[in-house]
Parts: structure tokens; C-alpha cells; sequence
């Protein structure tokens, strides 16, 4: 059974634009590489290849997470018909997960954050899912599950 589908609204919305704005700029100050590189040694490489391709995927994620809602901003302002943004605002699925070994290899504080940008993206996965489907609750799996079994039983 499923229940009066809600929105999306302007304070939701400007919640998460803010809280993107300065997760991204958390991931740009960790992985702003200039002078770190210049003091690594030969030894580093393969630390620096890690630190280098984590922060591709941490900031590919986060930028995806911030054009989302850009997006949203603009539907909700009225810059974006419902049709443009149902068609083209789709956020892209996360493909850009962490390599456990190149996490390895990285420092603990910035491996928090590489785990703090996939929970917001997430977060903002689970709001596009649900916008797309005009935000319907579906029953929920204990619900599912006692139709099921309710089902069996009238069969036994």
C-alpha cells in the first residue's frame, strides 16, 4: 500500500547544496597535492598514485553530487521545467568507489573524508531514486515479508 508521495523543497535542497559546498571544499584542501609532492621521495610513488586517483574519484562524486542539485535548485526556481529536469538531471550511479588498496595507503583523516563524500552521495542517490518515482513509499520489508507469509498460509 503506498502512502501520499511528498517533495523535494527549497530547504532540503539548500541543506545539501551547502553541506556539498563544503564537503567539496574539505576534498579539495585534502587533496590539494602542490608542495606534497615536491617533499615525497622516490619511495612514495605508489602513495602518491593512491592520493592522486582517490582524489579523482572523491571529486568526480562530489561534483556529480553538486550539479544535482544545481539542478534541483534550478527546477525549484523555476529555471528548469519538470520534463528538462526528469530527462537530463538524473544524478549518474556512483561508479568511482574506493580502491581498498590505494585506501591503504592514504592517510586516516583523508580516508574519513572519502567515507564522509560516499555517504552524502548516498544520501543524494536515495533523494534522486525517490524523486524519480515521485517520492511513493513502497511497503517496507517486514511489511512485504508478513504478505508473503500471509499468502503461504492460505495456500497450506
Amino acid at each position: 500500500m503506498a502512502t501520499a508521495p511528498t517533495d523535494l523543497n527549497p530547504h532540503i535542497i539548500e541543506g545539501l547544496y551547502t553541506e556539498a559546498l563544503v564537503l567539496a571544499d574539505e576534498v579539495r584542501a585534502a587533496f590539494d597535492l602542490s608542495g606534497r609532492l615536491e617533499q615525497a621521495s622516490l619511495d612514495e610513488d605508489l602513495a602518491r598514485i593512491a592520493l592522486s586517483c582517490e582524489a579523482l574519484r572523491t571529486t568526480t562524486r562530489m561534483m556529480h553530487a553538486i550539479a544535482w542539485l544545481i539542478n534541483q535548485r534550478a527546477y525549484l526556481k523555476g529555471e528548469l521545467s519538470e520534463l528538462q529536469l526528469r530527462r537530463h538531471g538524473r544524478l549518474p550511479p556512483d561508479r568511482s568507489r574506493p580502491d581498498p588498496a590505494n585506501l591503504a595507503l592514504i592517510d586516516p583523516d583523508t580516508r574519513a573524508l572519502i567515507v564522509t563524500s560516499e555517504r552524502f552521495y548516498s544520501r543524494i542517490e536515495r533523494l534522486d531514486r525517490a524523486w524519480h518515482q515521485r517520492f511513493e513509499m513502497q511497503p517496507g520489508a517486514i511489511q512485504r515479508l508478513r504478505e508473503r507469509l500471509g499468502e503461504a498460509v492460505r495456500y497450506i
